[in-house]
């Protein structure tokens, strides 16, 4: 069973996730795993989605993925373990679309259009800083419908569960996306990881939460059963604090459009 309760705050509906402790302890173990098995790369494991020894070589069974090969548009997470794809992604002329930290701005996605960049540009240019200089930001309605989704964990298993550093902003960016038919639920979603990130162990998942169709370590590639692949639909805006929505002026522009005559709770 899923452990959650709702809480009333001012105009929003809030759920309470009561998974947090166990979810937290699988976080770290995998943390401490790959410290102690010397395979987690700098900056480390501890707090983050860990970069690990192979992330090139998972980079590269990844490319061999039908998913892969066909997708123009990749939306693509920033951290550490995810440059290798998203430098091939920009070698192979797909157009990525990384998310602004924490989805402060209000175009709160980089555009890095490879057709735009030279050789040099496009190695640098994968980076968090080189996303800042040679890509553009966008708001989500800018973008163009996305083909393929890379996105980082902590942990998973073969069914597809995915847990994240515990953030929530890669499961607000896919809804954010979704609430704009940027996204389907038949978007492929792919992370890669070391295989000590691959547990035998359930993961709960929550409504929000987004599943994995392929997990490509360094070793294989884990293709996760569709049974596994409810996502979801849009926002789900009992999850989120009035606060918190105010900190994302693109949501915050979302939730003013969908709550009409109570938009100004924001302003408070």
């Amino acid at each position: 069973m899923l452990g959650r309760s709702l809480l009333s705050c001012g105009t929003v509906t809030i759920e309470v996730d009561t998974l947090v402790p166990a979810k937290d302890a699988l976080r770290r173990s995998v943390w401490e795993a790959l410290q102690d098995s010397k395979v987690a790369r700098f900056p480390g494991a501890w707090g983050r989605i860990p970069n690990f020894t192979g992330a090139e070589t998972a980079a590269g069974r990844a490319r061999g993925l039908d998913a892969w090969q066909r997708a123009q548009v990749v939306k693509c997470n920033p951290d550490a373990p995810q440059l290798p794809l998203r430098r091939a992604a920009l070698q192979d002329g797909k157009v990525v679309y990384m998310a602004v930290p924490r989805l402060r701005s209000e175009k709160c996605f980089i555009e890095i259009d490879p057709s735009l960049l030279n050789e040099a540009e496009l190695k640098r240019a994968a980076s968090i800083a080189g996303s800042a200089k040679y890509g553009r930001p966008v708001h989500p309605r800018e973008m163009p419908a996305i083909d393929l989704i890379v996105t980082g964990v902590v942990a998973a298993n073969r069914e597809g569960a995915r847990l994240g550093k515990g953030g929530g902003y890669s499961d607000l960016e896919y809804s954010l996306l979704a609430e704009m038919g940027k996204i389907t639920p038949e978007t492929p979603i792919i992370t890669t990881a070391h295989r000590l990130q691959v547990l035998d162990e359930e993961i709960q998942m929550r409504a929000h939460d987004i599943p994995l169709d392929y997990i490509v370590t360094p070793d294989e590639v884990i293709e996760c059963p569709p049974n596994h692949r409810r996502r979801p639909a849009g926002i789900d805006w009992r999850l989120l604090t009035r606060e918190r929505i105010a900190q994302m002026p693109a949501l915050a522009q979302l939730w003013r459009e969908a709550s009409g005559g109570q938009a100004e709770a924001l302003q408070r």
